[in-house]
């Protein structure tokens, strides 16, 4: 598959917490134009089997594709842990980049001790994509994952910060923090969830200022230009030129609604499209 280098570059998650992805993307590629895919009909994958995050992430990929696209960003942290090997083989010619990936390698290289805490939703933690990644880096590596499901709900709801917030994320955390023997005690914290870069004051201010603290979307937009740069596929655009395209499977109120918590522009509900990925 060749690519014209012109072409936006495909996002999807399972809804609107990728656009963390896409925002890191347009702060380090602004000449790069992009489509976000949110299968908001069907979230939220970190519940959800297997095959079947593995099937929507299929239906998601074949409809940007159709639309024409020069790579593909899996933003979603579960797909990312599913369906990233049945995406490379299904679409041989296209460069495919996850989230796991980027943000394990960064998190071994960000501990200094090797003892990382992953965050992340149930499905997310029991494929169990993220230790294994972090030990192909950093063998030696002590990883505990930690499912953190109410996190999403508690973003979405626009719960950032507050006592409420703070006693739930000191209920997941300070086990493995705060309350931790000095050396079991996480040195290093992983945000495997879109979601969870909203919480970032929150949980830094939990787990300590001296706990290095990994996005795993700011390292997957460093991923994505390196991967661009050694295809050939960079464009040669001015920024101005760039567009975002937005898509959505349902309730395209409430994905504008729901995405100023991530991103620092509005989105108005007419910019949304919605798509049948069936």
């Amino acid at each position: 598959m060749t690519a014209n280098r012109d072409l936006p570059i495909g996002v999807f998650d399972s809804g609107v917490g990728g656009l963390t992805v896409l925002k890191a993307l347009r702060e380090r590629l602004p000449a790069e134009s992009l489509i976000y895919l949110g299968d908001t009909a069907r979230l939220p994958y970190g519940t959800k089997s297997a095959a079947a995050v593995s099937h929507y992430a299929l239906q998601a990929a074949h409809a940007l594709v159709r639309m024409g696209i020069k790579a593909l960003v899996v933003a979603d942290n579960t797909s990312s842990a599913h369906a990233l090997e049945a995406l490379r083989a299904e679409f041989p010619g296209l460069p495919v980049t996850g989230v796991v990936e980027p943000g394990a390698a960064a998190a071994a290289l960000a501990s200094a001790q090797g003892r990382i805490v992953v965050i992340a939703t149930d499905s997310t933690v029991q494929a169990g994509t993220y230790p294994r990644a972090i030990h192909n880096s950093r063998p030696g590596a002590r990883v505990i994952s930690k499912a953190c499901p109410l996190f999403v709900s508690m973003v979405e709801e626009g719960m950032t910060d507050g006592p409420i917030a703070e006693q739930l994320a000191r209920h997941y955390l300070d086990p493995l923090f705060a309350n931790a023997d000095d050396g079991q005690k996480g040195d290093c914290l992983l945000l495997g969830c879109t979601h969870f870069p909203a919480l970032a004051d929150l949980l830094r201010r939990v787990v300590g200022p001296e706990t290095a603290m990994v996005d795993s979307a700011t390292t997957t937009a460093r991923a994505v230009e390196d991967l661009l740069e050694h295809r050939g596929l960079a464009t040669g655009r001015a920024p101005e030129r760039a567009r975002v395209r937005y898509l959505a499977t349902d309730a395209p109120d409430r994905f504008a609604r729901v995405a100023r918590i991530f991103v620092p522009w509005t989105i108005a509900t007419d910019e949304v499209e919605v798509v049948d990925l069936a």
